[in-house]
């Protein structure tokens, strides 16, 4: 994706862009991307969407480190899978700085919902006190017992470059992830660089941008950065959900060497 492709696209700030479109409660479609694609795909968005952009900047560094427990219950009721289902994770906005707590829950009718409170940069990889309580209150509601918060434990981290569309009725928007990275909590990892994930979240039926993926060829895939991530890295892990994509889109994977997770750190 060059940066010509994002210029077609008047900016929205993220204030405006949070309150137009926040979009906490949601259902997510997800598209498995070649990147020398991407120019074409924005290019065919025909209606005036807006990106977002801070400080000039339309593509921006992210980092996630997820926690599940020793047994990987987040990651085998995604394998299984279970109709209601979790994912813990803190997220970091690198170039500004800052980072979240986000407990991600999928009810009973398919709908994510996600909650998501500041964090202290410098405990992104720790879980305090006050977040287990949160997470353990989400728990209750997902009928996981409540204890369970005590057992978590940082298990992966992910790092890529967003870009993030807003449609221009204020309903729905896209994130198109690119420089995609997987680490591992020995340090070792892989990075797919000719693939992206393009991800939808509108409030119930399918988006304009959805509606263009299709005419392009592209349907929704069942990935997750973080499972898909876990079975590409640990083999031996029941991983059925996502055997295809590990075959296809995931064969392609390149070791991440230190130097590269390093940089990946500054990004």
């Amino acid at each position: 994706m060059t940066a010509d492709a994002l210029e077609r696209f008047a900016p929205v700030a993220l204030d405006e862009l949070v309150s137009e479109a926040g979009l906490l409660t949601r259902v997510d479609r997800k598209y498995l991307v070649p990147r020398g694609e991407l120019d074409a795909i924005l290019g065919a968005i025909d209606e005036p969407a807006r990106v977002l952009e801070i400080d000039g900047a339309r593509r921006f560094g992210y980092a996630s480190v997820y926690f599940d427990t020793p047994d990987l219950l987040s990651y085998r009721m995604a394998a299984q899978p279970r109709r209601r289902r979790f994912k813990l994770r803190t997220r970091s906005y690198l170039d500004v700085g800052t980072s979240f707590l986000e407990i991600k829950t999928k009810g009973a009718r398919g709908t994510t919902v996600k909650e998501r409170t500041e964090y202290d940069p410098e405990l992104v990889d720790v879980l305090t006190d006050d977040a287990r309580d949160e997470v353990a209150a989400a728990f209750d509601t997902i009928g996981v017992a409540a204890d369970r918060a005590d057992d978590l434990l940082p298990t992966l981290t992910t790092r890529y470059r967003r870009a993030t569309l807003l449609a221009a009725d204020g309903t729905g928007r896209a994130t198109i992830d690119t420089d995609l990275q997987w680490i591992d909590i020995d340090g070792s990892g892989f990075e797919l660089p000719h693939l992206a994930i393009v991800e939808t979240k509108s409030p119930a039926s399918a988006s304009r941008i959805d509606r263009m993926l299709w005419r392009c060829g592209h349907r929704p895939a069942s990935v997750s950065k973080y499972a898909t991530g876990m079975a590409a890295l640990h083999p031996g892990l029941p991983h059925n959900k996502w055997a295809r994509l590990l075959r296809t889109s995931f064969h392609d994977a390149r070791p991440l060497t230190l130097e590269e997770e390093s940089c990946a750190t500054a990004a």
